[in-house]
C-alpha cells in the first residue's frame, strides 16, 4: 500500500505544474533526479464515441431563382415554389460536424420569357456550433446559431420556355444539365427532447451560369432556398468531457502523505542506527506509544452522472474504514452533491443519495464497519462546496 502511494504521489509530483492555464516546459526534481516535463493547459477536453452524434434530417420549404434578366413582374409569388429536403449528418466535436444534404423541387423563372423545369441537387457541407464555440460547450442548450458552407452537384431536366441558349454538339438546346453549385446559409436549430431538434435555415445556392439553360450577363445563377423541419438525433446529441488538472488536489494529498511516509522512514532509519551503535544489546527501553493512525481523506470524487466508486478513488473509502477500526468511538458523517451545471436540482439529489449510499455500502458489506456508526447526507447541487464545478462530484467525510 505505502509503495503504491509513494509511486501515485512521485506521478503527482510531475503533474503539479499543470495548474497553470497555458503548456509550457518546466522540470521537477523526484528522488533528487531531474526530470523535464511539458505541463498540460488546464481546460475542460471534449470527446465522443464516432458512434454517436448521427442525425437524419427531413424537411420542406420554398426557393426563388435570380437568372438573368429576372423579372418579377409585380407577383414573385409566381417564381416561388416548393423545396423537399432530406440529409444526414455528424458532429464530430461540440464546434464541428458536416452533413449530407439533397433537395428536390421544381424551379420557375422569368427572364423575359416564362421557363420552368425540375432540379435535385446533393451537397456536402461543413457546419460550425457558434453559440458552442461563443459561450461554452453545454449539451442540453435549447437554442443554436449554425452557420454552414458547401459544395455539390446539381441535376436539371424536363426544360419548358425560357430564353434558352445553351446548345449541346448538335446545336440543339440542352435537355438536361449539370452544374456544380456551391451553398451557404445558416441554420437556427431549437432543442425539442434529447432525440429532436426543430430547425429552421435559409442559405443561397450559387450555380453556373447554363442552371437555367440561358447563359448571358452573369458568370453565375442564385437560388435563394428556406427550409424547415426536424433533425433526428440517433443516440442523442452530447459530448463528454475531462479536464487533466481536476485532481491536482487529489494528487496534492497524496505527495503529502508520500513526504509524511518519507520523514517516518528517515526517523525509523535514523532509530536503527542508534540501536547497531549501542550493539551488544543495551538495556531494554520502554516502547514509544504507538502513532495514532493518520487523519483519513476527507473527500471521493465521482464522474459525472455515476455514483459508482473508481478503482482510484478506493483508497480513500478503505483509509476511512482503517481510521475507523483505528478509533471505535469515532462516527463518521457521509455527506453527498452533484454539481450544478448538470441535471435539475431534484435529479442531482438523488444523485448525491446514490454517491452517498454506495460509500456507506461499501464501508459496512466490504470493510466490516457498523452502519450504526455511520450516517448518509445528500445536498445535491444545492450546496457546492467547492467554486470549481467538476470538484461538487463528490462525497466528503465528516465526524
Amino acid at each position: 500500500m505505502k509503495k503504491n502511494l509513494i509511486l501515485l504521489a512521485a506521478c503527482g509530483s510531475m503533474l503539479l505544474a499543470a495548474n497553470e492555464s497555458k503548456a509550457q516546459d518546466a522540470a521537477v526534481v523526484v528522488d533528487e533526479t531531474v526530470v523535464n516535463i511539458t505541463n498540460v493547459e488546464c481546460k475542460d477536453h471534449y470527446y465522443s464515441s464516432w458512434r454517436k452524434n448521427w442525425f437524419i434530417q427531413l424537411g420542406a420549404g420554398a426557393h426563388l431563382p435570380f437568372v438573368e434578366e429576372t423579372r418579377f413582374n409585380n407577383d414573385p409569388q409566381k417564381l416561388i415554389t416548393g423545396y423537399y429536403n432530406v440529409g444526414f449528418g455528424h458532429w464530430f466535436s461540440p464546434y464541428l460536424g458536416f452533413r449530407f444534404t439533397g433537395f428536390y423541387g421544381a424551379t420557375h423563372w422569368n427572364d423575359l420569357e416564362w421557363g420552368k423545369a425540375k432540379n435535385a441537387n446533393l451537397n456536402v457541407e461543413l457546419m460550425w456550433d457558434l453559440i458552442n464555440s461563443a459561450h461554452g460547450v453545454n449539451n442540453n442548450r435549447v437554442f443554436s446559431i449554425i452557420p454552414f458552407i458547401g459544395i455539390g452537384g446539381a441535376y436539371t431536366w424536363d426544360y419548358e420556355g425560357g430564353n434558352g441558349n445553351c446548345t449541346d454538339r448538335h446545336g440543339n438546346l440542352k435537355a438536361n444539365v449539370w452544374t456544380m453549385p456551391v451553398s451557404a446559409g445558416i441554420q437556427l436549430r431549437f432543442r425539442l427532447c434529447k432525440y429532436v431538434d426543430f430547425f429552421a435555415e435559409g442559405r443561397f445556392m450559387f450555380y453556373s451560369d447554363e442552371w437555367n439553360r440561358n447563359a448571358i450577363n452573369r458568370p453565375f445563377d442564385i437560388d435563394a432556398v428556406a427550409t424547415g423541419g426536424f433533425n433526428i438525433n440517433i443516440g442523442g446529441r452530447e459530448f463528454a468531457s475531462y479536464n487533466p488538472c481536476e485532481y491536482l488536489d487529489y494528487i496534492n494529498s497524496l505527495n503529502n502523505q508520500v513526504n509524511d511516509l518519507r520523514g517516518a522512514l528517515a526517523a525509523t532509519a535514523a532509530a536503527l542506527a542508534a540501536a547497531e551503535a549501542q550493539l551488544p544489546c543495551p538495556e531494554v527501553q520502554p516502547a514509544a506509544p504507538a502513532r495514532k493512525p493518520a487523519p483519513m481523506l476527507s473527500a471521493v470524487r465521482f464522474k459525472i452522472n455515476s455514483a459508482v466508486v473508481s478503482d482510484q478513488e478506493m483508497v480513500n473509502v478503505y483509509n476511512v474504514a482503517e481510521y475507523m477500526k483505528a478509533n471505535p468511538e469515532a462516527n463518521v458523517i457521509i455527506r453527498g452533491y452533484a454539481d450544478r451545471d448538470t441535471g435539475t436540482s431534484a435529479y442531482n439529489m438523488k444523485l448525491s443519495e446514490r454517491r452517498a449510499q454506495s460509500v456507506y455500502d461499501i464501508l459496512v458489506n466490504d470493510y466490516g464497519i457498523d452502519g450504526s456508526r455511520l450516517k448518509c447526507e445528500q445536498y445535491g447541487s444545492d450546496v457546492q462546496p467547492y467554486a470549481i464545478n467538476n470538484w461538487n462530484r463528490i462525497v466528503i467525510f465528516a465526524e
